[in-house]
């Protein structure tokens, strides 16, 4: 399906919306700047297909950048939608079905004894911090260059010189004082990490147990069992930011997949089914830390939102094992493909079940300047192209496509097909 970026109702929405949001649309990817175009203005959706303003029809591998694990508008999920509406959008009490989310995660997530909810992973990712620095009277956190947990201001750091070094503030705005207790080291450095926790007593040790917001850089062997030990030894929590991973990669995500359990959880995305939902949980005993149960203040109007509760529970209902064999099946699928799409080009293709990445890279991306070093333009050429034929890839080279149970034979087909005429189209 081609698309005219001229004289089209997109490019009338996106020269109104510059006038009253910021850079025309309400987060930055969707502006669409990384691949040199202007955004797609979406109509409506359905399993694993988007339809623009303009008519055109695109295989969906963005999926609202993860919580569509189902596809979109499942029919199951809006009806449970619908129904919680009919009773109320939102009460600011206790509800049964809260209980009932909070138990099912307590039954899948390992190190999820409790949970407390909040509406973003960004508040969820706050308050786990706020926890971990009142469990041990510590105020420095250690993050890995490239993850990325949400907009707080202290988490908004950029690394300097060195292996592990006190952070600058990577976005104006953020003080000084505030990035200062953030220290970050290069994932998938082992070295790194040791010298860090020797040299600082950090309150938690936080990571994406599969960093996936430098497209997918899965841990190296051994990693995570290091960064569980590392804690233990120095008083540390570990928090897992499972805000992509929960419920994506398996049951019980990744913490269940690797059999490293942390002592917080944050978890976000599939949590909600498509609506706004996240949480941070862990052991009963630090969670009681969390008012009203203890002293560490948090608090939110729409947690646990009525009608994003009915979405997570019909959404985790569905996941059973065999959902998870499928999802693993079609990822490796189209990872194959899309391999095979790129002859002999310098590619590498990363997947675990439900996420993938397309690295413009002669060799292995195992960190932050691995991703860094691929050729932006090159993706980004090939972006457009896809875009182009019919399949909407994350237009960064830096975010992880996310395939759903609703994609099937016949999107996989066509993304290929696509793929390689993209890659014809670049080499021309």
């Amino acid at each position: 399906m081609g698309v005219s970026l001229r004289d089209t109702r997109s490019a009338d929405l996106y020269r109104r919306a510059l006038h009253y949001l910021p850079g025309g649309v309400n987060s930055p990817v969707r502006a669409m700047r990384a691949i040199g175009r202007d955004p797609i203005f979406v109509e409506r959706a359905a399993g694993a297909e988007l339809f623009d303003v303009d008519g055109n029809r695109y295989v969906d591998w963005v999926c609202s950048w993860g919580p569509l694990i189902h596809g979109h508008a499942h029919p199951r999920i809006i009806a449970a939608v619908v129904e919680a509406a009919r009773r109320g959008t939102t009460f600011g009490a206790p509800t049964a079905a809260e209980v009932d989310l909070a138990q099912e995660v307590s039954r899948r997530m390992p190190g999820v004894a409790m949970l407390r909810m909040t509406s973003s992973g960004t508040e969820a990712a706050m308050s786990a911090i706020r926890l971990a620095r009142a469990a041990t009277g510590r105020e420095p956190i250690l993050k890995f260059a490239g993850a990325y947990h949400g907009h707080v201001d202290g988490l908004l750091a950029q690394a300097g010189s060195g292996l592990a070094t006190a952070s600058l503030p990577a976005s104006p705005g953020v003080p000084e004082a505030a990035a200062a207790g953030t220290v970050i080291v290069p994932w998938n450095d082992p070295d790194a990490l040791v010298a860090a926790t020797e040299q600082t007593q950090f309150a938690a040790l936080l990571a994406e147990p599969y960093a996936a917001n430098m497209g997918l850089v899965p841990p190296a062997c051994g990693f995570l069992e290091l960064l569980r030990e590392r804690a233990s030894a120095t008083g540390a929590l570990l928090v897992l930011d499972e805000v992509i991973t929960g419920f994506r990669l398996g049951p019980g995500g990744a913490q269940a997949l690797t059999g490293v359990i942390p002592d917080l959880t944050i978890m976000g995305k599939v949590l909600g089914g498509g609506l706004p939902a996240a949480a941070y949980g862990g052991s009963r005993e630090l969670m009681e830390r969390v008012v009203p149960a203890g002293d560490v203040y948090q608090a939110g109007t729409l947690s646990g939102n009525p009608l994003a509760v009915a979405a997570g529970l019909e959404t985790l209902a569905m996941l059973d094992e065999q959902a998870y064999l499928h999802l693993a099946a079609l990822t490796d699928t189209l990872a194959s493909g899309l391999r095979e799409a790129a002859g002999d080009r310098p590619l590498q293709v990363i997947w675990a079940p439900g996420l993938l990445t397309v690295f413009f890279s002669p060799e292995p991306v195992v960190d932050l300047a691995g991703a860094q070093a691929c050729d932006t333009e090159a993706y980004g050429a090939w972006c457009r192209a896809l875009l182009a034929r019919g399949v909407y890839a994350p237009p960064s080279q830096f975010e992880a496509w996310f395939p759903s149970l609703a994609h099937g034979p016949e999107h996989v087909a066509q993304s290929v097909d696509a793929a390689a005429a993209a890659f014809a189209e670049i080499d021309r």
